[in-house]
């Protein structure tokens, strides 16, 4: 039976190995807010390291996290950004999979932005005001506890000092993170405000904070962010959701609303100031360290001060710096391959 045991082991870690030498490129999915910085670091990588640059594809934190946790299967990805911390569904999701060790590796903070053409003026608006102008139900204007369906066509229709102009935002679809935080931090954060709501019982809460409306005021342009900014410049009177970083490389062509007064800035960021702000990750298979060449030395660049560091390259690209505190305890988490207990 021992020599049985011992036969299988070996031709399973030959298996491995077999795979392993089929595929010599890190392979990368998830979030479209981290993707810019995850190209930086695998072109670094792939310079310095004299191994392959990593494949990485956008497909949105949601998607990503549903291939990465689809098995530990060599042909599944071995990394995933994803722009809001993993869900413990998603958790639970990998676990059912396989994928029982999972490295968590935050690098940084961005900062949700509701941008507008630099040809048009800057909007300074309420996350109340955002939840009404997006929300599918808003509570009905006569002042009764009742929900409506969504009324407001115009932003001076909700706030008089606010532009006469046509509410039309262009953001991410569901399977986005940005769009998950945006609805937690900017139209929760409206939603909240309304006493009734809040006292709601929790599932019927979440679906009235959460549930954006399908009346054309919202438009779902997918999780290429650079083709929002594309849409805002032709359209000087649409708004657009996206990450800070987008924002910050497109300073010429977009500007930022003011949320409650606060700039999206650096700054106001990385303080909390900024009420629309979250953290980004990256999630690393453990089991395919080893086996697929160079992801330990990919998680070594990302999280050297270097990179994410407060004067790091990622910082010029618009990532918030971790404290130096907190990047420590983060670099060596990552770099022990620290497991994900739990969620």
């Amino acid at each position: 039976m021992k020599k049985l045991l011992l036969a299988s082991a070996i031709a399973a870690a030959t298996v491995g190995a077999a795979h392993a030498a089929g595929r010599d490129q890190i392979s990368i999915v998830g979030s479209s807010t981290v993707f810019p910085f995850a190209t930086v670091v695998a072109e670094r990588f792939g310079k310095t390291s004299g191994m392959k640059t990593p494949i990485i594809e956008s497909t949105g934190t949601g998607g990503g996290m549903k291939l990465f946790c689809s098995g530990v299967d060599i042909n599944s990805p071995d990394v995933t950004n994803a722009s809001r911390r993993m869900k413990s569904s998603e958790f639970e999701m990998c676990q059912e999979n396989g994928v029982k060790d999972i490295v968590e590796v935050l690098i940084g903070f961005d900062g949700i932005v509701i941008a507008n053409s630099t040809e048009s003026g800057q909007m300074d608006v309420t996350t109340k005001e955002v939840f009404l102008a997006l929300a599918k139900q808003v509570p009905n204007p006569d002042g009764s506890e009742t929900l409506i369906d969504n009324p407001y066509q115009t932003w001076s229709e909700i706030n008089p000092a606010l532009p006469a102009v046509k509410i039309e935002v262009l953001g991410p679809p569901p399977t986005s993170g940005t769009r998950d935080a945006f609805a937690e931090l900017a139209l929760e954060g409206g939603c909240k405000q309304f006493p009734f709501i809040k006292a709601m019982e929790k599932d019927d809460y979440k679906a009235v904070c959460h549930t954006v409306r399908e009346d054309g005021a919202y438009v779902e342009a997918g999780e290429n962010d650079n083709l929002i900014v594309q849409k805002l410049e032709s359209n000087p009177e649409a708004f657009g959701v996206f990450g800070y970083s987008f924002l910050e490389q497109n300073s010429d062509k977009v500007q930022g609303s003011l949320i409650g007064g606060i700039a999206p800035e650096f700054e106001t960021i990385a303080s909390g100031d900024y009420p629309v702000s979250r953290p980004l990750y990256f999630y690393v298979k453990k089991a395919h360290v080893g086996n697929v060449p160079g992801i330990q030395e990919f998680i070594n660049e990302f999280t050297s001060e270097q990179a994410f560091g407060e004067e790091g390259y990622l910082v010029d690209k618009g990532l918030i710096s971790l404290d130096e505190a907190k990047r420590e305890e983060t670099r060596k988490a990552a770099q022990t391959l620290q497991i994900l207990d739990s969620l």
